[in-house]
């Protein structure tokens, strides 16, 4: 192909790509928060959450803890009120007046930021049912730099309160930062209660309208899902997702669905299980496997089963 050629057709892509994006979506793309600026707000708050643990300033001695936490709500407020700015103006014109969103930001900013000792309090029983529920752990240390289970609840902790809070996006867009990392989706919407662990957690769903109670335990690959998605957004704001109550145990790539399905208290949930009714309270399901048939291979001192 020529040179011209090459131009001309370069040309024509410029021009279909350009006329197939209105110009009030290019200009509303302005206020689209800064996925990177979300992150960064991800990591202040852990920091906040866990002192001294994820500073990256190399400055060891933390000798002034006032100083340190003030330091860190200050930048998080500031980052966070111009990126909640920005998620409630999504779809306005460029250049519009938004600052009556800016103040509403701001509002928002510090009310979340006021939530951060309650959090930290919920969150240190997380860990402790994480020491508590896998002997593995060597100390609570370990657990909070290290375990995947850790991270993903502690994002979707910090997460739920924006989203009770009525933020736009940003939410979402921590909770899929945390699951790019670790494999664990949690949907912000979702109401999860204290002593929660999720151990080793990769493949780890829960869904928006999933209520989990108090001292819950599940473990890899385990789906709290909709039973069916077939009627779209007309399901918006209805109960999609399974209630499991206090205590209650899920092993790994068990499915509980349905939004009318309650696993009782203190019930046990083998792994891949399928499961679309409530299950009473104390009450173990567990799959029946089959038996195990041995059978000499020939010419081989081995053995095989099915």
């Amino acid at each position: 192909m020529s040179e011209a050629n090459e131009k001309r057709n370069l040309h024509e892509l410029v021009s279909y790509i350009a006329e197939s994006c209105p110009a009030s979506e290019v200009s509303g793309a302005d206020y689209m928060p800064d996925k990177e600026s979300v992150i960064e707000i991800v990591e202040i708050v852990r920091q906040l959450l866990f002192p001294g643990y994820f500073d990256k300033s190399g400055d060891d001695s933390k000798i002034n803890i006032d100083y340190y936490i003030s330091s860190l709500l200050t930048r998080a407020e500031k980052i966070l009120s111009r990126q909640v700015c920005r998620a409630f103006n999504i779809g306005r014109i460029a250049g519009t007046d938004c600052s009556e969103n800016f103040d509403k930001a701001c509002d928002i900013s510090c009310a979340f930021l006021s939530k951060i000792p309650v959090l930290r309090e919920i969150l240190l029983t997380d860990v402790d049912a994480a020491f508590d529920g896998d002997p593995a752990a060597r100390d609570k240390h370990e657990i909070i730099f290290a375990y995947p289970g850790i991270f993903a609840v502690s994002v979707y902790r910090m997460a739920h309160e924006l989203y009770l809070l009525s933020v736009p996006l940003i939410p979402r867009i921590m909770t899929e930062y945390a699951h790019s990392i670790t494999g664990i989706d949690i949907h912000p919407g979702a109401k999860i209660g204290r002593y929660f662990f999720i151990d080793h957690g990769t493949g780890v769903v829960i869904g928006e309208t999933t209520k989990i109670g108090d001292r819950a335990k599940i473990y890899q690959g385990v789906t709290l899902g909709a039973l069916s998605t077939k009627g779209g957004q007309k399901l918006r704001n209805k109960k999609r997702h399974p209630t499991l109550e206090d205590e209650v145990t899920v092993y790994s790539s068990a499915s509980i669905l349905g939004g009318e399905t309650v696993i009782g208290k203190g019930s046990v949930i083998g792994g891949n299980a399928f499961i679309t009714q409530s299950v009473p309270a104390y009450t173990r399901v567990s799959v029946r496997q089959p038996q195990l048939d041995f059978k000499e291979i020939d010419g081989d001192a081995g053995r095989t089963f099915h």
